[in-house]
């Protein structure tokens, strides 16, 4: 008897991976910008890209069997060893964070600004992944918990006179406490009708916060929020604050990578891949997606909480629909379910746009273009596994 194998990700037409289509689309693309002639050199140049690319693509295979016969011939002949793939990822490992460490020292303010920002999106990131990724919700209204976090924050501190350290236990629980309220009716339903509920939650909180004058002081917004202090010193200068979220994002995926890999963590990854499957091993099913609500929800107010901290000042148009959608695309591109996946695609969507401000009126086209293409090529994400997608 043959078993049914059932496909997680949907075929694509073969058409769309085209040189012609490709070549056609981005042309188009750039039609209204710089005309039909500067439309038809770029079609001219990346059907032959492409054309070339696919040739290439053919000897792939033949280039490796060759590879990995020079390295047998090579090992036999030296008697050496040579380095396995463990080695090569912590040597590549050591030298990233030596990199990390040392970019005040070399980089200047705007750069070392940037990469505090990838930061706290690499912990708001994490934590939409541990709902989108790990569980297979899809959560259109993230945005709301990391408002939360911001303005409770700056709320506490204002209003109360409480520091940051005082702030913050207080400041996550309630964003926790927020998203596990959220779940008890949202997880009754699936799909898209849960996207709508996030979507609407986040739309909620937006406008209560840009409405409630008397206290969150509206479209104005809140300033003159203090930062973190270590023992007595002020964490106000750029480079202080860098180490400040470094420190907060490597607690942040030591803690989500040891949660996934636990009981919980392959719960979530059983649920998102066959729900009724996991309900009828035993698995509490309703118990576990509130869980994943509750401790994203978690990641993303202590990500907010850093980011009033950082900005000193908060206000709604920070936390738009279009924010939502931007940490969603982060974890897409990184890859579902990906922890280190995540963390390059919110480092690349922080980065990207700043990189490409120069030319302001073609940003936002090639970050689309790109993030189509990604899609055509590799559905799975930069570094997301295969058969990973959502499911209503």
């Amino acid at each position: 008897m043959k078993k049914a194998v059932r496909k997680t990700d949907s075929p694509i037409h073969p058409f769309t991976h085209s040189p012609l289509f490709i070549a056609l689309w981005l042309a188009l693309l750039f039609l209204p910008f710089k005309g039909l002639e500067a439309a038809g050199i770029l079609f001219i140049v990346l059907f032959a890209a492409v054309s070339m690319l696919n040739m290439f693509k053919k000897y792939v295979g033949t280039i490796r069997l060759r590879r990995s016969d020079f390295k047998k011939y090579l090992s036999g002949r030296i008697r050496i060893k040579l380095p396995e793939s463990k080695t090569r990822s912590i040597a590549l490992t050591l030298l990233m964070a030596v990199v990390v460490m040392a970019l005040p020292f070399y980089g200047h303010d705007y750069l070392i600004d940037i990469a505090v920002l990838s930061g706290i999106y690499i912990i708001l990131a994490q934590g939409l992944n541990i709902v989108v990724g790990f569980t297979g919700l899809l959560n259109l209204g993230f945005v709301a918990f990391y408002a939360i976090g911001a303005y409770s924050y700056a709320l506490l501190n204002t209003k109360l006179g409480m520091g940051f350290w005082a702030s913050l236990p207080l400041s996550v629980m309630l964003v926790t406490l927020s998203g596990f309220i959220l779940a008890i009716p949202a997880l009754r339903l699936r799909g898209d009708y849960l996207a709508i509920v996030t979507l609407g939650f986040g739309e909620i909180v937006r406008l209560v916060l840009n409405n409630w004058d008397s206290f969150t002081k509206g479209p104005n917004g809140i300033g003159g929020i203090e930062p973190p202090h270590i023992f007595g010193m002020q964490i106000s200068k750029l480079g202080h604050f860098y180490y400040f979220i470094i420190i907060f994002v490597l607690l942040a995926v030591f803690i989500i990578r040891r949660v996934s890999a636990s009981r919980i963590g392959r719960a979530w990854i059983a649920i998102r891949e066959d729900e009724i499957a996991s309900s009828s091993i035993g698995i509490n099913t309703t118990a576990y997606k509130l869980y994943s609500f509750a401790f994203g929800a978690f990641w993303a107010g202590l990500a907010g909480v850093l980011f009033a901290a950082k900005m000193q000042f908060v206000s709604p148009e920070s936390f738009t629909f279009m924010e939502s959608v931007l940490i969603l695309c982060m974890v897409i591109l990184g890859g579902l379910g990906s922890i280190p996946g995540v963390i390059l695609g919110a480092i690349i969507l922080v980065m990207l746009p700043e990189m490409l401000r120069e030319v302001q009126l073609y940003r936002m086209l090639a970050l689309g273009s790109g993030l189509v293409m990604l899609m055509i090529f590799r559905p799975q994400g930069l570094m997301g596994g295969k058969g990973v997608s959502f499911r209503s």
